[in-house]
C-alpha cells in the first residue's frame, strides 16, 4: 500500500476483473488455505462495498469456492461460508451444494464454521426445500452452543418469507430458546439435573423473542400472552429482548385502546429494570403514546431527570434527546425538569447543551427567553450544521408561542443569517423568518428588510428564488414598497437565469399597486427584462407588462398574479403519489385530475401550517430501531385532516344518490356511538352539503358465526323545541355485515326552507337489521332469521360541523370586524377538564376554531384567555373569546363569547360545547 492509499483511507485497491481472474487458485491442488483465504477476502471486500458479479462471473467463483471444501482447514471453511452466503443470492444452481454445507452443520463439527454453515445453507435453499432442513433448524435453535442457536434463529427470519407456514411449526423449540436459563460457567446440555432446560445466551434470548413476534404478529391474543409470560420477573435476563417486549408491549397499547392499562402497568414496572437501555426504551414508549396523560407520563419524565444528573454523557445526552422531543408535544410536563435542564447548558459535550438548551426554549416562560437567547449566542459557532438546525426549528417554535418576543428572536436569527453555514441550516433561518412574517404581522417590515439584504450574498438559488417569491407577494403591501424593487431589480442584474426568472414574477407582483408612479417604475424595469439572454426571464416579462399595462384587464392580473386561494398540498401530495404508483403506471393513459383535489384558502393553508408546526417535534438525531415500535405522539394533523377530507368526498362522489347534493363542504371527525366491547360497534360522520346533511354510520359486527343483513339506521333529528330543520330523504343501507367486516349506512336529511343555513339537531338513532345464524357445515348463512333493533348513543349537530378553522394576523381585527353580527355569550362549567392547557386543546378542538397569537399556549395554570377564529362553510367570520378559570374543586370554569356575521351562528358554535 503506498503513501497516497493510506492518506486516502483505503486499505487495498481490488479490481473485480482482477480477482474473477485470481480465482484460478480455487482449482490448484493441493489447496493453498492462505492464498484462498486472502481470496475470499478480496471478495468479500469487492461484496460489502456494493459491487456486484455478473450471473455467469457469481456462478464460476460459487463453484470454485465450493472446491475447497475438500480443505479441513477450519479458518478456511469459515470464510467460505461467509462468501458463499454473500455471492448464492447472484449465482445459479446454487442448490447443488446444500448436502456439502449441511455436513458441516451437523452436530459434532467444528464449532467454529457451524454457525457459518447454517445462515449459508438458509440463503442457498428456496422456499420448496425448506422441510428438507427442517428438523436440522429445530436442532440448532436449542443447541447448546449460543453462536449456532442464534444463528439457526436470525437465518429463520429469513425463511419467514418463502416459507411462514414451515417456520411458524418451530413454536415450541422458540419458546424453549426464550425460556433458557444462562450460566456463568460452560453450557450444558443432557447428562446434568437440569438438562431438561436447555442452555443459553443473553443473546439467543433476544434472537428468539424477536423471531417468537414475527410468528405470533398475527394474532393479537397470542401476543398479549406472550407479553403477560415474559414480563414475570427472573423470565427475562437479557436488556436487549427486554426491550423488545417493552415495544411490543407499546405497540399493543397503541393499537388496542383497551390494553392501554395493562400495558402501561408493564412499561412504569420496567422503568425501575436494573438495565439503563431497558429504562430509556421504556420511558420513550410512554412518551410516545398517542394523547399522553400527565399522570401516565409523570413518572418516566422522573426517571428521565434522574438520568440528566447522571455521571456518563451518553445517559445524560439519551436523557435529555427523548425529553427535547417529547416538549414539542407536552412542554408543561417537562417544565419540571428545567431545573436539571439548566445544568447541562454550559456542559463540554456540546450536543448536550443544545439540546438542553433547545428544550428550554420549548418549556421555558416568556420572561426566560432573552436569557436563553443570549446563552445559545455564546456557543452556535462551535457546534455543526445538524444541531444549529435543531436550535433553529426551537426558535421557530418559539417564535409561534410568544410573539411579543419577536423583536428579539429576529435579531438572533439576523444574527445567525450572517455566519457561516450550509444549505440546510440557511433554510432552517429562512423558513422561521417567513414564519415571523406570516404568523407575527408586527414583525414583517424588520424581517422583510433582512431577507432583502440576505439575497445580496446569497449563494443558494433554491433560498433566493423563494425570498424573491415572498418578497413579491408582501412587499407591495408595505409602506415603502419600492423600497424592495431596488433590491429585487439587482437580481436581475446579477444572478443566473433561475433567479432571474424569479426577480421578474416578482416585479410583475408590484406592477398592482395602487401608485402610478410605482407602476411605471416597474414597468421600465420590465421593459429593461426584454433584452435578457435567458428565454424564460425574456418570457415572463413579456407576460408581466401585458398584465400590468391595460387598466381593463387588473381584475385578470390580479387573479393570476395574487391568486388567494390553492391547492390542499396535502391531498395533492397523496393524490400524486398514488397515481405515480397506480397500476398505470408504465402507460399513464389516464390524466391526472386536478379537479379532484380541494382548493383552499391561503387563510386555511397557514392555519393548518401553523397547527402542523407547533405539534410536530424538531428535527433530532434519530437512532435505527428493530422490533416492534411504537408510533409518533402527534402526526401531522394538517396532513392526516386533509387525507381523510379527500377520502370522504372520493366515497361520496361514487354514490349516484348523492351525486344531487353537489360537492360535500365539511365532514366532522368521526363520533363513537358505542363502546369498543359492545356486540355492534358504531361510529358516525357527519357530512355537510349546501342544502343537505348525510350521516355517515360506520357499523362492525363482532358476533361470531353470524350475519347481519338490510341493516339500516332509523335517525330521527329534533331541535331545543321538538321540531327540526330537517327532513329525511333517503336512506342507503347495508346489504350484509359478516362477523368483524365493517359496513357503511348513509341517512340523507334534506334542510326545509328557514331564515338561516345552518340547522342544529339532535339525531336519535337506532340500528335496524335481520339476524342470522352461519351453518358451521356450509358456512352459509341460514335461510330464516328474525327482525332485530339495537339503541346507539345520540348524535349531535352542532355549530362547529358548519365551521372551518381559519387564520387570521390580528384578533383584535376580526374581533371588530364581526362586531356587527350576530353575538351570544355563555358561562359554563367544565368540571371534566383538570387543567388549563387540557381546556385550551380541548375547546379548540370542540369549536372547530383556530386559536390566533399563541392563545393555544397557556402562561399561567390558574387563568387564561383563549382568541379562537374560523369562517362558516358559506365564508362568514366567526371569532370566540373564552376566559378560563381553574380551581383543584370545580375544575375549569369557561366564559364563551362568540360573534358571528351571520344570524344565529354564534348561538349555535357555543352550543357545541353545552
Amino acid at each position: 500500500m503506498d503513501k497516497k492509499d493510506e492518506d486516502a483511507g483505503t486499505v487495498v485497491k481490488v479490481d473485480r476483473t482482477a480477482v474473477f481472474q485470481e480465482a484460478r487458485v480455487f482449482n490448484v491442488s493441493p489447496i493453498s488455505p492462505r492464498k484462498c483465504r486472502v481470496l475470499l477476502t478480496k471478495i468479500g471486500l469487492l461484496l460489502f462495498t456494493g459491487e456486484t458479479f455478473p450471473k455467469n462471473e457469481a456462478t464460476t467463483l460459487f463453484f470454485g469456492i465450493s472446491k475447497l471444501f475438500q480443505s479441513k482447514e477450519a479458518g478456511l471453511r469459515q470464510m467460505m461460508h461467509l462468501i458463499l452466503k454473500e455471492i448464492a443470492s447472484s449465482a445459479e444452481d446454487t442448490i447443488m451444494v446444500t448436502s456439502s454445507i449441511m455436513k458441516d452443520t451437523a452436530v459434532g463439527s467444528d464449532i467454529i464454521y457451524r454457525a457459518n454453515a447454517i445462515r449459508s445453507l438458509t440463503r442457498i435453499i428456496d422456499g420448496s426445500t425448506v422441510q428438507a432442513i427442517e428438523r436440522l433448524l429445530k436442532t440448532a435453535i436449542v443447541d447448546k452452543t449460543p453462536s449456532v442457536s442464534s444463528a439457526a434463529l436470525v437465518s429463520s427470519y429469513h425463511l419467514l418469507p418463502i416459507a411462514r407456514d414451515v417456520v411458524r411449526r418451530w413454536g415450541n423449540e422458540v419458546q424453549h430458546a426464550v425460556e433458557a436459563k444462562s450460566s456463568s460457567g460452560g453450557f450444558l446440555f443432557g447428562g446434568s439435573a437440569n438438562a431438561s432446560v436447555p442452555q443459553t445466551s443473553y443473546n439467543t434470548q433476544y434472537h428468539s423473542l424477536g423471531l417468537l413476534y414475527e410468528m405470533r404478529k398475527g394474532d393479537r391474543m397470542a401476543l398479549v400472552k406472550t407479553v403477560q409470560q415474559y414480563s414475570a420477573p427472573g423470565v427475562i435476563k437479557s436488556p436487549a429482548a427486554t426491550m423488545l417486549l417493552v415495544r411490543l408491549a407499546a405497540k399493543l397499547a397503541v393499537d388496542d385502546p383497551g390494553l392501554r392499562k395493562p400495558m402501561h402497568s408493564l412499561l412504569d414496572g420496567w422503568l425501575r429494570h436494573k438495565s439503563e437501555l431497558v429504562n430509556f426504551e421504556a420511558a420513550k414508549a410512554i412518551c410516545h403514546f398517542p394523547n399522553v396523560t400527565d399522570a401516565e407520563v409523570v413518572q418516566a419524565i422522573h426517571v428521565l431527570q434522574l438520568f440528566l444528573t447522571s455521571p456518563r454523557a451518553v445517559t445524560k445526552f439519551a436523557a435529555i434527546r427523548i425529553l427535547h422531543e417529547f416538549a414539542s408535544f407536552k412542554p408543561e410536563a417537562v417544565r419540571t425538569c428545567n431545573p436539571d435542564i439548566e445544568a447541562l447548558i454550559s456542559n463540554s459535550n456540546r450536543s448536550i447543551a443544545t439540546f438542553a438548551i433547545t428544550t428550554l426554549l420549548k418549556t421555558g416562560s416568556e420572561s426566560s427567553v432573552d436569557r436563553l437567547l443570549k446563552q445559545i449566542s455564546s456557543f452556535m459557532g462551535e457546534i455543526s450544521d445538524e444541531f444549529k438546525v435543531t436550535v433553529v426549528e426551537a426558535i421557530r417554535t418559539l417564535c409561534l408561542k410568544f410573539p411579543a418576543k419577536q423583536a428579539g428572536m429576529l435579531a438572533f436569527l439576523a444574527g445567525i443569517l450572517r455566519d457561516e453555514g450550509g444549505y440546510d441550516f440557511k433554510r432552517a433561518v429562512v423558513e422561521s423568518i417567513f414564519d415571523l412574517i406570516r404568523f407575527v404581522p408586527d414583525s414583517k417590515e424588520d424581517a422583510l428588510g433582512m431577507l432583502a439584504e440576505f439575497i445580496e450574498d446569497c449563494e443558494f438559488t433554491k433560498l433566493a428564488v423563494r425570498i424573491l417569491h415572498l418578497l413579491g407577494t408582501e412587499g407591495p403591501n408595505t409602506k415603502s414598497p419600492t423600497k424592495y424593487i431596488r433590491y429585487i431589480y439587482n437580481r436581475v442584474l446579477l444572478e443566473n437565469a433561475v433567479v432571474r426568472a424569479a426577480a421578474v414574477t416578482a416585479l410583475g407582483k408590484f406592477g398592482l399597486s395602487t401608485d402610478p408612479e410605482v407602476r411605471k417604475s416597474v414597468r421600465v424595469l420590465l421593459t429593461r427584462c426584454l433584452d435578457d439572454s435567458d428565454d424564460e426571464v425574456r418570457d415572463r416579462a413579456a407576460l408581466n407588462l401585458k398584465l400590468t399595462e391595460d387598466a381593463e384587464d387588473q381584475e385578470m392580473a390580479t387573479r393570476f398574479l395574487r391568486n388567494d386561494s390553492m391547492f390542499s398540498l396535502p391531498v395533492l401530495e397523496n393524490q400524486l403519489v398514488m397515481y405515480v404508483t397506480s397500476e398505470e403506471r408504465d402507460t399513464f393513459s389516464t390524466a391526472f385530475d386536478l379537479s379532484k383535489i380541494p382548493v383552499v384558502t391561503r387563510d386555511q393553508a397557514d392555519a393548518e401550517d401553523r397547527t402542523k408546526k407547533l405539534t410536530s417535534a424538531t428535527p433530532m438525531l434519530k437512532a435505527p430501531t428493530t422490533g416492534p415500535k411504537p408510533t409518533k405522539p402527534t402526526e401531522s394533523t394538517a396532513a392526516a385532516a386533509s387525507a381523510t377530507q379527500q377520502k370522504y368526498v372520493e366515497q361520496l362522489q361514487r354514490i349516484p344518490e348523492l351525486a344531487a347534493y353537489g360537492g360535500v363542504l365539511k365532514s366532522s371527525p368521526p363520533v363513537e356511538l358505542t363502546e369498543s366491547e359492545t356486540e355492534y360497534i358504531v361510529s358516525a360522520v357527519k357530512h355537510i352539503f349546501k342544502d343537505a346533511i348525510v350521516l355517515q354510520f360506520d357499523i362492525k359486527n363482532t358476533l361470531p358465526d353470524t350475519i347481519l343483513t338490510d341493516v339500516t339506521v332509523v335517525s330521527t333529528p329534533s331541535d331545543e323545541e321538538g321540531e327540526s330543520a330537517l327532513e329525511e330523504d333517503f336512506i342507503i343501507p347495508a346489504p350484509a355485515l359478516k362477523t368483524d367486516e365493517p359496513g357503511t349506512v348513509y341517512v340523507a336529511f334534506k334542510k326545509l326552507e328557514s331564515e338561516s343555513p345552518f340547522a342544529g339537531a339532535s339525531f336519535t338513532n337506532i340500528l335496524k337489521f335481520t339476524s342470522k345464524e352461519i351453518d358451521p357445515t356450509t358456512n352459509e348463512p341460514e335461510e330464516g332469521g328474525y327482525d332485530d333493533e339495537y339503541q346507539i348513543e345520540d348524535l349531535e349537530l352542532t355549530g362547529a360541523d358548519y365551521v372551518i378553522p381559519a387564520y387570521a394576523g390580528s384578533f383584535d381585527n376580526v374581533w371588530e370586524q364581526a362586531s356587527g353580527g350576530d353575538e351570544a355569550s355563555e358561562t359554563l362549567q367544565l368540571s371534566n377538564l383538570k387543567s388549563i392547557a387540557d381546556a385550551t386543546d380541548q375547546l379548540a378542538k370542540i369549536l372547530s376554531l383556530q386559536p390566533l397569537e399563541g392563545s393555544d399556549v397557556p402562561l399561567n395554570t390558574s387563568t387564561h384567555t383563549l382568541k379562537l377564529y374560523g369562517k362558516t362553510i358559506t365564508g362568514g367570520k366567526v371569532a370566540a373569546m373564552v376566559r378560563m378559570a381553574f380551581s383543584a374543586k370545580s375544575g375549569v370554569t369557561v366564559q364563551i363569547k362568540c360573534r358571528s356575521e351571520e344570524e344565529g351562528m354564534a348561538a349555535l358554535v357555543i352550543n357545541s360545547v353545552a
